[in-house]
């Protein structure tokens, strides 16, 4: 029979292991894997009065949980706004992020990408009777434009149009309902995003001009984690060759009028 010593310390190593099984990432019977998204964002990553969440963005994070070996039940949700998408990371709080989440040179200094699923462009949001903001150019005589802090349309109106009011709100929804309520002008972000808040809410609103950017959307996780990094573009790319990448589009982004595009290849890992 083993000495009360030697069984103080078995049971003192096993105290030590307990924590790190339950964060495992075999998908096993108690494990959650935590997923960050946007909990604002119609049509794209949105809490519903129900408790439970819906958007392209969402329908991806859940093909590639599965593929990881959790099923829809073992999630759980991490709102994540766009200023704190890195720090969520870098601090584990999440284990990736599938949020509208821009692949650029700078964010990649802090955390790894696997994507791309989604390529979009920044646009306009105007109310639907406004007839004097064509395009980006036009913002610059004292129109009020407002967007998110830590996003990149907020920076890109920043660099490339300096002249242009930029007011900047923790949320995209705060910007439409300053848009409502005619604190602004224009809303800008990317063109998905705009209309998901154009078909909530029919006839208030519509987009202008065309897209002036490219916008690539990957999912953000662990800088150098390249097992995981792997793990997620293997789903992406067999979500997109079973056909439910483009039934995940039209079912979240086709009522507000957008017609799936081809789905890029998905290459950053």
């Amino acid at each position: 029979m083993p000495s009360f010593s030697l069984r103080l310390a078995a049971a003192a190593v096993l105290a030590v292991a307990l924590p790190f099984t339950a964060t495992a990432c075999g998908g096993g019977a108690g494990d959650k894997l935590v997923i960050g998204t946007k909990f604002d964002q119609p049509g794209l990553g949105l809490t519903n009065p129900d408790g439970t969440m819906s958007g392209l963005d969402v329908d991806v994070a859940k093909y590639v949980a599965k593929e990881l070996g959790y099923p829809e039940d073992k999630i759980e949700w991490k709102e994540s706004p766009s200023g704190q998408r890195e720090t969520l990371i870098q601090n584990d709080q999440v284990k990736y992020i599938v949020a509208t989440y821009s692949i650029t040179d700078s964010r990649k200094e802090k955390v790894s990408f696997a994507g791309p699923y989604l390529i979009t462009g920044q646009s306009l949001l105007v109310g639907a009777d406004n007839s004097d903001i064509t395009g980006p150019e036009s913002l610059q005589n004292n129109k009020k434009l407002c967007s998110v802090s830590g996003s990149t349309p907020a920076q890109r109106i920043k660099d490339k149009y300096p002249g242009v009011q930029l007011q900047q709100y923790d949320t995209y929804s705060a910007c439409v309902e300053a848009l409502k309520n005619g604190a602004v002008d224009a809303v800008t972000t990317d063109e998905v995003i705009l209309a998901g808040y154009a078909a909530q809410t029919p006839g208030a609103f519509k987009i202008v001009g065309k897209p002036f950017s490219e916008e690539r959307y990957g999912i953000g996780l662990k800088k150098g984690d390249t097992e995981l990094c792997t793990k997620i573009t293997d789903a992406l790319k067999k979500m997109e060759a079973d056909g439910a990448w483009k039934a995940a589009f039209d079912k979240n982004l086709g009522p507000a009028g957008i017609t799936a595009p081809a789905p890029p290849a998905p290459d950053a890992c």
